[in-house]
């Protein structure tokens, strides 16, 4: 199965590389700090071990300190921002700005955290304009916004593929204006829509799920394509990261300092 799937990918990827891109002009913000082929590290817990040799480095928002973004940046490292733009959280120092009005069901799995109406951009706006100022002064080189596909989800919110849309254009909108570059996280469905707006694709688990097909419309518009594998060994998903140019990592769910890069990946002989 795994190589029946492999090969469907790969033929996939060779046919995207032969079409025309969309005549449409992007509204992406292609950055030469932000390579196609990229070693990189995303850490949220635990103390952050940056003396690792990386092009990108994906740390939280709120609490990775300003110095050691900048620390980062010195060296040359491309720096991604997270935060969840498509739920509350009842952690972070702004929780209390979130009306009850757009606060939805629980997020299965993960206490304290529950989806928003994101239809209510009149409410969201203001927090998520906030949020990505502080990405500016901080420092942030792009921003990496989570839970942006409520609509594929049970949130307790008859939401829509086009509330969807619509709401992930204006994110990626209001970062640009701010001179972020934006990654789409998980929503795989809406890619052919939203590629020309991102700047990058992040996602869980494409090869645990054989889904890996839908990141290609990034890297035919050029733009790199970032995987987390959880569950599958490096052993049986790196090779095919390495012949379909993605960029995917092996981590633990918590998302800690352990990682094994499948550009860095080598088979034992």
């Amino acid at each position: 199965m795994v190589a029946r799937v492999y090969l469907r990918i790969l033929l996939l990827l060779l046919v995207a590389g032969c079409a025309p891109l969309p005549a449409t002009a992007p509204t992406s913000m292609p950055s030469s700090r932000l390579p196609l082929q990229a070693r990189w590290q995303i850490q949220y817990t635990g103390p952050l071990q940056i003396d690792i040799d990386v092009d990108v480095f994906n740390v939280d928002l709120f609490d990775a300190p300003a110095e050691t973004i900048a620390l980062l940046r010195r060296r040359g490292v491309f720096v991604m921002c997270y935060f969840s733009a498509g739920s509350y959280e009842d952690w972070r120092p702004d929780a209390t700005r979130f009306p009850a009005a757009v606060l939805g069901k629980e997020l299965a799995g993960w206490p304290g955290e529950r989806w928003l109406d994101i239809r209510q951009l009149d409410a969201l706006a203001p927090i998520m304009q906030t949020r990505l100022d502080l990405a500016v002064s901080k420092g942030c080189d792009g921003v990496d916004p989570d839970n942006v596909n409520g609509y594929a989800n049970d949130t307790g919110f008859p939401l829509t593929a086009a509330d969807q849309e619509r709401y992930n254009i204006w994110l990626a909108e209001a970062a640009h204006q701010r001179g972020l570059l934006i990654g789409l996280k998980n929503d795989l469905a809406q890619i052919p829509a939203l590629v020309a707006s991102f700047d990058w694709v992040l996602n869980e688990e494409c090869f645990s799920y054989q889904e890996c097909d839908l990141l290609l419309p990034f890297l035919q518009a050029g733009k790199p394509v970032f995987v987390i594998e959880y569950e599958l060994a490096p052993a049986v998903f790196c090779p095919q990261a390495q012949a379909l140019n993605l960029n995917a990592l092996h981590k633990h769910w918590q998302l800690d300092a352990y990682r094994v890069d499948c550009r860095e990946w080598r088979a034992h002989p």
